[in-house]
């Protein structure tokens, strides 16, 4: 059984920091971790991607460059560094576990329970 809890999240100004973990248990080591988001209102979306095994990133367009995604192997955990936040990255924000890749995407089994991130003006 694999378990997801998150870590983080807050109030914070614009242009401010914060760093969102996802702690996972259970067998997790393999495949690739991402975050999403959702905001009020709109669908949920992709904001970035780890493997496990060789520490590929991938990055939303919207949060390329300011944000940094890590994992420690040995914790099991997964983080997100916010950086230059800006009012509209203001959501939910999920981490989630795709053991395995199928049909050109990775498919995302395992959910965090979400961490609620505000970004003031």
């Amino acid at each position: 059984q694999v378990q997801l809890v998150q870590s983080g999240g807050g109030l914070v100004q614009a242009g401010g920091s914060l760093r969102l973990a996802c702690v996972g248990s259970g067998r997790i080591s393999n495949g690739a971790m991402g975050w999403f988001r959702q905001a009020p209102g709109k669908e949920r979306e992709f904001v970035s991607r780890i493997t496990w095994s060789s520490g590929y990133t991938n990055y939303a367009d919207s949060v390329k460059g300011r944000f940094t995604i890590s994992r420690d192997n040995a914790k099991n955990t997964v983080y997100l560094q916010m950086n230059s936040l800006k009012p509209e990255d203001t959501a939910v924000y999920y981490c989630a576990a795709a053991p395995s890749y199928k049909a050109g995407a990775w498919v995302y089994d395992y959910w965090g329970q979400g961490t609620q991130v505000t970004v003031s003006s």
